[in-house]
C-alpha cells in the first residue's frame, strides 16, 4: 500500500509510538501509568496535526499504511484509557465506536436484525456521544472531528437500517422479530459440532407452521386472511434462510462439515470464542483491556480473508467454502463478545481493581445477610468490619495511593 514520501516520517513515528504500546501492553509485571499512556497519546496528537497540514495542502488521498497504522494506535491508546480507569475520556470511546461499526456493519450485511436490535446501539452512540461532548476541552479538535465522523458514521448507518424496516407493516412486526430470533437460533445450531435433532426438529416444527400461513407465497392479516399487508419480502426471506440453513444442517448429518482449508479458521474462531466466553465471566478479576487488542486484529484478518462476504478456496478459482454459516456465526459471535467486554469496562484503574472487586463482594455479601434479617452478633459481623478497616487502612488523606506515589483512578 503506497503512501506520499512526505508522510514517511509521520509513518515511522507512528509505528515507534505502537511498537511502544505494545511493549507496554506485554507487560503484565507492573500496573500501567497513567503518565506513561498520556505521554504517548499526546506524541500520537502531534503526528496527527502533522499529518493534517501535509494533508490540507495535497489533493484528497486513497487511504494507505498511514491511515492503517494510526487506526491501530488509537485502538491501543483507547484500550489502554479503558485499563487505567480513564472511561469518560475521548481516547476511551475510539475502541467501542470501532467496534459497534463491525456489528452494525455485520448485521446490515445479514440483513436479519429488528428495531429492538438497533435501540440499544443508538442508546450506546448517544451516550459515547455525550461523552465526546463533556470532554471535548481537554483534547485537540483533530481528536474531537475524527470521533465525531466515526459516531456519525455508525448513526448513518443506523438510520438507513431503521429506515429498511420502516417499510414493515405493523401488523408483521411480531412475526418478523420472531424470525430474526428463530434464524440466529438456526445459526447457532449451525455452529455446534453436532447439532441437536430434537432442537432442529423443535425450530422447523414452529418454522413450517408459521410457513402454512402464507397464501400464495404471502402472509395474510385480518378478519379470515382478508388483507395482504406489505413489506412481504422482508419475512419471506428470512423464511426462505431458515429454511436453508435447517436443509444444511440436515444434509451434513447434524455435524460440522467445512472445507479443508477453512478448518483452520473454524478452530481459530473457535477458540476465540471460547477465550472471550470465559474473560466474560472472569473479566472483573482476569481482564486487562489492552488484552482484547490482539483478538480484535485477528478477527479483523480473518474477517478480511472474505471475498464479497465469502470465504473461497482453491485459489484462483475462487470456488466456495463449506461451512459459511459455521464461521459466521462464530466470527459475529467473537465481535459481540468484545463488545460486551468492552462496554462493561468501569472506572477504575487495574492497580484499584483488586479494591473494587473486595467492596463489591463484601456489598454483596453483606445484602444477602440483611435480607436473612436479625438481629446481628458482633461476631457475625466482626469478618466483614476486619475487611473494611484493612480496606481503610490503605487510605491516606481520602484516597487511595498507588505504589509508584500517584493516585491511581
Amino acid at each position: 500500500m503506497s503512501f506520499p514520501i512526505e508522510e514517511s516520517p509521520i509513518l515511522e513515528a507512528l509505528s515507534s509510538i505502537r511498537n511502544r504500546l505494545t511493549a507496554l501492553k506485554r507487560d503484565t509485571v507492573e500496573f500501567l501509568k497513567p503518565q506513561d499512556v498520556v505521554s504517548l497519546y499526546q506524541a500520537t496528537v502531534k503526528q496527527v496535526d502533522r499529518l493534517n497540514e501535509i494533508r490540507e495542502l495535497s489533493e484528497p488521498h486513497q487511504p494507505n499504511r498511514v491511515d492503517t497504522t494510526l487506526a491501530d494506535v488509537f485502538s491501543l491508546l483507547s484500550l489502554f484509557f479503558l485499563a487505567i480507569g480513564r472511561t469518560k475520556e475521548c481516547p476511551a470511546i475510539y475502541s467501542q465506536v470501532t467496534s459497534i461499526r463491525q456489528l452494525i456493519d455485520h448485521m446490515r450485511e445479514s440483513m436479519v436484525y429488528s428495531e429492538a436490535d438497533l435501540k440499544p446501539f443508538q442508546k450506546r452512540l448517544g451516550e459515547l456521544r455525550e461523552i465526546v461532548q463533556n470532554d471535548a476541552a481537554n483534547h485537540p479538535p483533530a481528536m474531537i472531528e475524527l470521533l465525531e465522523r466515526k459516531l456519525g458514521q455508525c448513526d448513518d448507518l443506523l438510520k438507513e437500517m431503521s429506515g429498511s424496516l420502516s417499510v414493515l407493516s405493523p401488523e408483521l412486526v411480531p412475526l418478523h422479530q420472531r424470525l430474526v430470533t428463530m434464524r440466529r437460533q438456526f445459526a447457532a445450531l449451525a455452529a455446534k459440532e453436532h447439532s441437536s435433532k430434537a432442537d432442529l426438529q423443535k425450530l422447523v416444527d414452529e418454522l413450517r407452521k408459521i410457513d402454512s400461513k402464507r397464501v400464495d407465497g404471502k402472509f395474510c392479516v385480518g378478519p379470515g386472511g382478508s388483507s395482504v399487508p406489505p413489506s412481504q419480502a422482508i419475512c419471506s426471506s428470512l423464511v426462505e434462510d431458515c429454511f436453508d440453513i435447517a436443509h444444511e444442517i440436515k444434509a451434513r448429518g447434524y455435524s460440522i462439515n467445512l472445507s479443508e482449508e477453512l478448518k483452520p479458521v473454524y478452530e481459530r474462531l473457535k477458540e476465540m470464542r471460547a477465550e472471550l466466553e470465559r474473560l466474560s465471566l472472569t473479566h472483573r478479576w482476569t481482564l486487562r483491556e489492552t488484552d482484547l487488542y490482539n483478538y480484535a486484529v485477528e478477527l479483523r484478518d480473518i474477517d478480511q480473508m472474505r471475498k464479497d462476504g465469502k470465504w473461497n478456496v482453491g485459489g484462483a478459482d475462487g470456488k466456495l467454502g463449506q461451512g459459511q454459516y459455521v464461521l459466521l456465526y462464530l466470527l459475529r459471535r467473537c465481535y459481540g463478545l468484545i463488545y460486551s467486554l468492552l462496554s462493561s469496562s468501569e472506572p477504575v484503574s487495574e492497580e484499584l481493581m483488586p479494591v473494587a472487586n473486595k467492596l463489591s463482594t463484601i456489598k454483596k455479601v453483606l445484602n444477602e445477610v440483611l435480607r436473612y434479617g436479625g438481629p446481628f452478633h458482633p461476631r457475625e459481623l466482626y469478618p466483614y468490619q476486619l475487611a473494611l478497616f484493612q480496606i481503610d487502612g490503605m487510605v491516606k488523606d481520602g484516597k487511595f495511593i498507588g505504589k509508584d506515589g500517584s493516585i491511581p483512578e
